[in-house]
């Protein structure tokens, strides 16, 4: 499959940048709850490259999945990288010892993290780095001032090209443009969880991609009355109905769905090609929040 037989064609990130609006996320590369190894290496290797074969040009990772592992496996799979593709990673938090997720915010652990993610991608310079704030729960309160100007620090000495923020509110968005620069927001949203509505649009306005995490459910898939009725109309799964409501929902949506199976790439792919009719969105609408 060309890049231009993917669903939603490209988004410009940045003057020069342009993405593939299905991309990939790499989380799932990793063992259960995101931790350890996976139970097939060999399958995760041909996944990646099964992305990069398909035309997809945005990957989505984190040193912190696995942790290590993920970031590892596209080295393996990819490395050197076509000029084509671009890896968003984030830092923030790291793992520890019992699978947890603590922040890790400070500039020092900014900085190794920054590190850590260029020297296990084998990379000069990374495209985007997402600052993530808060926890798999949502955002968090709070001034980020400190933290993002660690990052731009390091973008100003060219190991950052572009600059994102995950799980944030509005209000930290903000506070990040007075700083600096913004790219990518990377949010919890799907048809069910739909908190970020408005910036969602408000992110448009500005050219600003908008990037949905836990785009299927996440750690629960995504399960409705509405999913299904339309899911069986349409003769498909429910799971591809969400992915297509998120392609159609706005054309700065950035798709990265992940998987650990080449014949579940291909199906996250089908379902983010299919168009839904106005009947169809008007039913998924009525999905309680």
């Amino acid at each position: 499959m060309s890049e231009s037989k993917l669903p939603g064609g490209t988004f410009n990130l940045a003057s020069g940048f342009d993405v593939t609006r299905m991309g990939y996320g790499a989380m799932q590369l990793a063992g259960p709850g995101v931790f350890g190894p996976p139970k097939d290496r060999d399958e995760a290797v041909a996944v990646l490259r099964d992305v990069v074969d398909l035309g997809i040009t945005h990957i989505d990772t984190s040193d912190y999945y696995g942790p290590f592992v993920t970031n590892e496996i596209i080295k393996e799979a990819l490395h050197p990288y076509p000029e084509s593709l671009h890896i968003v990673t984030k830092v923030g938090a790291r793992r520890d010892a019992e699978g947890g997720w603590p922040h890790a915010r400070t500039a020092d652990d900014l900085r190794q993290a920054v590190r850590e993610n260029l020297d296990r991608l084998g990379l000069e310079a990374l495209d985007v780095v997402n600052l993530r704030l808060g926890g798999f729960a949502g955002p968090e309160t709070g001034s980020l001032a400190e933290p993002f100007g660690a990052l731009v620090e390091l973008q100003e000495q060219g190991l950052i090209r572009h600059l994102g923020l995950s799980t944030v509110s509005a209000e930290q968005i903000k506070e990040a443009q007075s700083i600096a620069p913004i790219v990518c927001v990377q949010n919890h949203y799907n048809v069910a969880h739909r908190v970020d509505d408005d910036l969602v649009d408000s992110l448009a306005d500005e050219g600003i991609a908008y990037v949905p995490y836990f785009p299927l459910g996440g750690f629960t898939p995504l399960q409705s009355a509405e999913l299904a009725s339309v899911a069986t109309r349409l003769d498909t799964t429910s799971l591809a109905v969400a992915l297509a409501w998120l392609m159609q929902r706005s054309s700065n949506i950035l798709l990265i769905p992940g998987t650990s199976s080449r014949a579940h790439l291909r199906d996250n792919i089908d379902g983010a090609s299919l168009v839904l009719s106005e009947e169809d969105l008007r039913e998924l609408d009525g999905i309680a929040l």
